[in-house]
């Protein structure tokens, strides 16, 4: 069964171990994983309540005031198709109602998804520094 939390302060690394961060070079250790999700805004987590493993997570940083932006939103792949990511996006979307925008940025590939939950098609600009991509 599949529980969802709202406390990366509850978890610890070893619950972290594999398989995030999907055809990353160069990925962050779970220790890093786990400040990312400490360091954020909000997050919501998907854990199997079988084996105690994070099986899922969104992150969201935010001013707290006006916009929120999504950078992180990943499954396990055994766990794909059981409408882990679509229930991690409503339930961030809706600990950010109170906000004038929520924006993300993804692939043309995977707007059908956000444009189910509500998102809209727009363009983004980025800068990615790839030798910070493993947070060392």
């Amino acid at each position: 069964m599949i529980e969802y939390s709202f406390d990366a302060a509850a978890i610890a690394a070893d619950q972290l171990d594999g398989g995030f961060f999907e055809g990353w070079p160069n990925p962050p250790s779970a220790a890093d994983h786990l400040r990312i999700l400490r360091g954020s805004f909000a997050v919501v987590l998907a854990l199997d309540s079988g084996t105690g493993k994070v099986v899922g997570f969104i992150t969201a940083i935010s001013d707290g005031v006006s916009c929120a932006f999504i950078p992180y939103l990943e499954v396990l792949v055994p766990y794909r198709g059981a409408d882990i990511g679509s229930t991690l996006v409503r339930l961030m979307v809706d600990r950010l109602r109170s906000l004038y925008m929520i924006d993300l940025v993804c692939d043309e590939n995977v707007q059908p998804f956000y444009q189910r939950l509500g998102f809209r098609a727009m363009s983004a600009m980025s800068v990615r520094n790839y030798d910070r991509q493993s947070c060392n």
